[in-house]
């Protein structure tokens, strides 16, 4: 099983436009674009990241094909014409055979290094853009608490403006937890395209954070939660019943 890179972006897409239809005015708006534009360029970063690279491949197969070449000459300039220079000959090629080996290897193995080290360096940059963006998330549900709704606290000069109710708050929030939780499937891409113990310890990181500050958002929800249901119990227990007559037990038989 793997990721399906198309039905995220779709997904992400289908937020940004679920915020711009809830709260068309406001900065988590142009959070979610920018979120889908950087999740766009990370779906097509993962996927080329994923292909092989051919131009440092066919630099491989030259280096091997080289070395190659260079044992043939070595061995067409032997003559064997007794014992004695049969053993004396295959002494000497043994040494400038040994070095043409390990020069192809140490090549070989540098060419396939570069490859790895730059795909590692490309993840890397584009995660890095990632968890900018998660920040940024949570920079926006940082005021959207749920506690002023219970206080009656006088709100000073530099305290930010709160003009949503409880619905609006819970909705807010709810739509940042969501990003947070696209934010971690799209950093898995990598996982897939990329096989680097530094990448996976990477995304590995960034899905713990997402999840993390995701946790501290449900911690708020369930505040609002909480203090609906508060609420709804203060209104019943003031409310009288309309089934209760004075004198008569609604649970004793007729």
């Amino acid at each position: 099983m793997t990721l399906d890179a198309d039905r995220i972006i779709a997904t992400v897409d289908t937020l940004a436009q679920r915020i711009g239809e809830r709260f068309p005015e406001s900065g988590l708006r142009r959070v979610a674009e920018d979120f889908t534009q950087v999740a766009r360029e990370m779906r097509g970063d993962a996927l080329a990241l994923g292909r092989p690279n051919w131009r440092l491949r066919l630099i491989t197969l030259g280096i091997l094909a080289a070395g190659l070449a260079l044992f043939a000459m070595v061995f067409k300039e032997l003559h064997f014409s007794s014992p004695v220079t049969e053993a004396t000959t295959l002494v000497q090629i043994i040494e400038p055979a040994a070095n043409i080996a390990i020069i192809v290897a140490l090549g070989i193995a540098f060419i396939v290094s570069l490859e790895s080290r730059w795909k590692r360096k490309r993840a890397l940059v584009s995660l890095h853009s990632l968890r900018s963006m998660i920040h940024v998330i949570d920079m926006h549900q940082l005021t959207k608490n749920p506690s002023v709704l219970l206080d009656t606290i006088e709100p000073t000069a530099s305290s930010p403006k709160r003009v949503m109710g409880r619905q609006e708050i819970e909705r807010y929030l709810d739509y940042c937890s969501e990003m947070l939780s696209l934010s971690g499937k799209i950093a898995a891409l990598y996982t897939q395209s990329v096989q680097d113990s530094v990448v996976i310890d990477t995304v590995n990181e960034l899905e713990e954070l997402s999840t993390n500050l995701s946790r501290k958002i449900w911690q708020k929800i369930m505040i609002l939660d909480l203090s609906l249901q508060d609420s709804i119990t203060a209104e019943a227990r003031q409310s009288p019943s309309a089934d209760k007559k004075p004198g008569i037990d609604p649970a004793s038989p007729d």
